[in-house]
Formats: C-alpha cells, sequence, structure tokens
C-alpha cells in the first residue's frame, strides 16, 4: 500500500472517531461549558504531544523557529475560529443546520487547495466534492427547507475556519517536523479557548469547576478529546497531509456525520430516514471517488 493510499485510511479513521465520540461530546458539554472544555481538551493535547516530543523526538524541538511557531498559531487560530464559531453558533441554530454546513468546506477546500498549493480542480474533485455536499444537505435535513439564521452565518464562518486549517496545514506539513508542528497549534488553541471561556462563561468557583470535571462522564469525555480525538488525531493529520491532498482530506472528513449518525442510532435510539441514508451513501460515494481517483497535478 502506498503512502498516498494509507494516508487517506488513516485520515478516514480519524473521521471514524470524531463522529463516534460527537454524542459523548454533546452530553458532556451540557454540564462543563464548551470553552472551558475546549481549553482544558486542547491545553492537555499539546502538553501530551509536547511530552511525547521531549522523551521520543527530542531532537525536532531543535528545528523550532519563529517561524515555525507563528505557522503554528496561524494553524492553531484557524482551529479555534471553527471550534468556537460552531459552538456559538449552536446557541442559535439547529445541530442539522450547523452539520451540513459545518459540511460545506468540503466545497471550500479546493479553491483554497488551488490558491495556496496551486493544484488543478480537476472535475472528480468537484464531482466528489458536490456528491459530500449534497450528501451532508440530505443527511441533514431529509427533505426539510433549509432557513438561514444569524446562527446559520455564524457557523458558516466556522466551515471557513475548518477549510483554512486544512488548506494551511497541507501548505505547513511538509515545512515542519509534524509533532511540534501539532503541539504548538494544539496549545494555541487552547488558549484562546481559555481566554474565551473567562471572557464569555461563567464556570463557578474552582471547586465546582473541580467537581465538574471529576464527574465520570467528564472525565471520561476529556480523556478521549484530550487523547485520540486531539492529541493523535491532528498529529495524524499533519502527517497525513504531506501525502494527500487538501480536497481529498475534506472530502474524508465529510464522511464525520455519516459515523455520527450510525452512532446515533446504535447507542441514542435515533432514526435515520431513507432520505438520510442516502445521503450517506452520496457521502461515501463522494470519498470513494476521490480515493480511486489519482490526486491533481500541480498547476505550471
Amino acid at each position: 500500500m502506498n503512502r498516498s493510499r494509507l494516508a487517506d485510511l488513516s485520515l478516514l479513521l480519524i473521521a471514524m472517531m470524531w463522529g463516534c465520540t460527537f454524542l459523548i461530546v454533546q452530553h458532556t458539554v451540557r454540564v462543563l461549558p464548551p470553552m472551558a472544555f475546549n481549553s482544558v481538551r486542547f491545553i492537555g493535547a499539546g502538553l501530551l504531544l509536547a511530552i511525547i516530543t521531549t522523551f521520543f523526538y527530542r531532537d525536532q524541538w531543535r528545528l523550532l523557529s519563529r517561524k515555525m511557531l507563528l505557522h503554528s498559531c496561524l494553524l492553531g487560530l484557524f482551529l479555534f475560529i471553527g471550534y468556537a464559531f460552531q459552538t456559538v453558533g449552536l446557541l442559535y441554530t439547529t445541530t442539522s443546520n450547523a452539520g451540513f454546513i459545518t459540511g460545506l468546506s468540503v466545497v471550500i477546500v479546493p479553491f483554497l487547495s488551488y490558491f495556496l498549493l496551486r493544484h488543478s480542480i480537476s472535475r472528480f474533485t468537484w464531482f466528489s466534492a458536490l456528491l459530500a455536499a449534497v450528501g451532508l444537505y440530505l443527511l441533514a435535513f431529509a427533505g426539510s427547507e433549509m432557513k438561514w439564521n444569524t446562527g446559520d452565518i455564524l457557523v458558516l464562518i466556522c466551515a471557513i475556519g475548518f477549510a483554512l486549517h486544512i488548506g494551511y496545514t497541507g501548505l505547513y506539513s511538509s515545512r515542519y517536523p509534524s509533532l511540534p508542528l501539532a503541539a504548538l497549534q494544539m496549545t494555541f488553541v487552547g488558549l484562546l479557548s481559555l481566554i474565551a471561556s473567562l471572557l464569555t462563561e461563567d464556570t463557578g468557583s474552582l471547586p465546582v469547576l473541580m467537581d465538574k470535571l471529576l464527574q465520570p462522564e467528564v472525565a471520561i469525555a476529556l480523556l478521549v478529546s484530550i487523547g485520540p480525538t486531539s492529541a493523535f488525531a491532528f498529529w495524524i493529520q499533519t502527517v497525513c497531509q504531506k501525502f494527500t491532498t487538501p480536497s481529498r482530506v475534506a472530502i474524508i472528513f465529510a464522511t464525520e456525520p455519516v459515523f455520527a449518525a450510525l452512532t446515533g442510532i446504535l447507542f441514542a435510539g435515533e432514526v435515520l430516514g431513507w432520505i438520510g441514508g442516502i445521503g450517506c451513501l452520496l457521502i461515501l460515494a463522494g470519498m470513494i471517488i476521490a480515493e480511486l481517483k489519482s490526486a491533481p497535478h500541480p498547476v505550471q
């Protein structure tokens, strides 16, 4: 198996982890405010990656430079925009709207890939992206009418943030060692989330906050989020984007709501209608087409 195929399979595993743990995180942020949760999650992930780098890949810290620090913070800023605006947008819109609009990054990324990396946009890339976008719509709304509101605009900014993160990760992943790059951006997301939490959320006194953190469902969600779905997921993404294109990453990540829907059906008693089922199939078809067709060549 070549590196490109292995990278795509690894990214699919990340999408599956994110989708399967969505239900856990959704229940947790009802106890611990979202920005506070994200601050613990990403600072913890940054520290975990920093420890791994220090003990097993210490030489990579010697490559740390001002440019690397700046670009790590830029990636962290885009990731923070994605998570923050999605969280705030959910206060004013439905989960279905948010899921679909966030998934629109699958259409935004090919443009960024063209301007940042000079990757041509092949007809297969467009067809795959549009299949995934239509599938996301059917999965989210199951034929109902979508009405835009303030929350939808906020979530659209979130989609742009995630798209920028995927695009610029493709730009920087080949320039710097993956572990320090991921560790620094995780820490920056955590610090921005902490500032946002202190300014906008009421977490209560320190004993109250500690009591929330030690609740079993919160502690388990944080352990899963800090390790598998943050530290290791973004480390893997940073490594894999050296061997695949941002457009294919976006299409693969569009499968996240499919795994989230399957988790909801299996563990939360949710029902997926036939229209939603068609949406899942279209998303998977888009991913398969993107995977079977070779990556686009850089524009000459």
